[in-house]
């Protein structure tokens, strides 16, 4: 069932009323009044949680290039109305029921109330958030042993302040991860390698969630050369009483410790130390691995080509190019192996420029010529010669 009503003084209380009560889900504004270019031809509001309050962002749109202003929670109502003022019609949705806002050509109003659909009514518990927090794999709010040791939340579950984008980190890597475990073998006790583990955070959250949320049969082995950071592991590791989880002091270039290896994790190793872990997972056909690259000076110093001159001429964008590419090279090089391989956004943009997260799947990548030429092509384009690509040669995968 429609309700019809009409009248500025309607418009102006259910505005107020739905910002007031925190109601709003998403506003789209239609159909500018003038088209004379200034005003984009679709704006679209939703509330996003940020650390310092509720805020509603404005996103329009004007031809390909979308533009975001945050609005704070006491300014959005009267952003609301003003924008109603230029454009023709609008749509609100809210736990309620969408309201339909037409104005005529006289400026008047009139609004259409319907009911609210089931999935918006479910959109609302998530309240758009700005974090894109959907259903933590960790919740808030229940004590994880672990985290409450490594300073993440207190006693009684609250994430502290200071960490809360190390929790927002955890919980990211811990999708990605479910997301692939349908592709571990089963029957089996799995075995893991992290390169590079550093203070294992990530170390720990994925023992938490293979051995003790999903109660798979796996042994975990963190990596990494710093001696004191190792003891400080294996000791939590004790404490916790988690004894498929230990920790080692070692060099990603030379370990050996393992014949088989079911998933390789990766995260920050420098250069070409990346490219030795995505080797070895190769070389033991592991069924996944994820990696996050962190420095990438290999392909720096060796990119050449004159008609990028423009680009490659400044540093800083010469040193992203070079990371972009590098990070396209190992992607292509893991499908060539026989990887279906993907790169994607590990946490925002706004915390770390190292966001990007290769995740690769075994068994289903693209061998095929036409791939490998086009690879060539990039790679002789730019003029570089992969320190990972020399190395692939050499190695035989179990699966080949």
């Amino acid at each position: 069932m429609t309700i019809k009503e009409k009248g500025l003084e309607g418009w102006l209380a259910f505005v107020g009323k739905t910002v007031a009560e925190g109601q709003l889900l998403q506003a789209t504004f239609s159909q500018p009044r003038r088209k004379d270019g200034d005003i984009a031809a679709k704006l679209t509001v939703r509330p996003i949680a940020m650390k310092n309050g509720t805020f509603y962002q404005f996103e329009s749109l004007q031809g390909n290039k979308a533009y975001h202003d945050n609005v704070p929670a006491e300014q959005a109502e009267a952003q609301l109305i003003e924008t109603m003022a230029a454009y023709k019609q609008a749509l609100f949705k809210t736990p309620e029921a969408d309201v339909q806002v037409l104005a005529n050509k006289k400026g008047e109003l009139t609004l259409l109330r319907g009911a609210a659909t089931s999935k918006i009514k479910a959109a609302s518990s998530a309240a758009q958030s700005h974090n894109r927090s959907k259903a933590y794999v960790i919740p808030e709010g229940e004590p994880v042993p672990f985290l409450v040791r490594l300073g993440v939340m207190t006693e009684d579950g609250r994430v502290v302040k200071a960490k809360y984008d190390k929790f927002r980190q955890i919980n990211r890597f811990l999708e990605m991860v479910s997301d692939v475990l349908p592709d571990l073998p089963r029957g089996k006790e799995l075995t893991v390698v992290d390169f590079g583990c550093g203070k294992s955070y990530l170390t720990f959250a994925l023992y938490h969630l293979l051995a003790v949320r999903e109660r798979l049969p796996v042994r975990i082995i963190g990596l990494d050369l710093k001696k004191d950071v190792i003891e400080t592991c294996s000791k939590l590791a004790v404490d916790l009483g988690w004894d498929k989880l230990a920790f080692f002091v070692g060099d990603i270039s030379d370990y050996r410790g393992e014949a088989s290896v079911d998933m390789v994790v990766t995260l920050h190793a420098c250069d070409t130390a990346t490219d030795a872990a995505l080797l070895q997972a190769i070389s033991w056909d592991a069924s996944v691995i994820l990696s996050v690259p962190c420095c990438q000076h290999e392909l720096f110093k060796q990119i050449k080509q004159p008609a990028l001159s423009p680009l490659l001429k400044h540093g800083i964008l010469k040193e992203r190019f070079a990371a972009l590419v590098t990070d396209a090279v190992r992607a292509n090089l893991l499908e060539q192996a026989g990887y279906r391989t993907q790169i994607m956004e590990f946490i925002d943009l706004e915390h770390t420029p190292k966001n990007l997260l290769i995740r690769a799947v075994r068994g289903s990548g693209d061998r095929s010529e036409e791939t490998a030429a086009e690879y060539a092509v990039f790679r002789d384009l730019l003029s570089i010669s992969p320190f990972m690509e020399k190395r692939l040669a050499e190695i035989r995968p179990k699966s080949e």
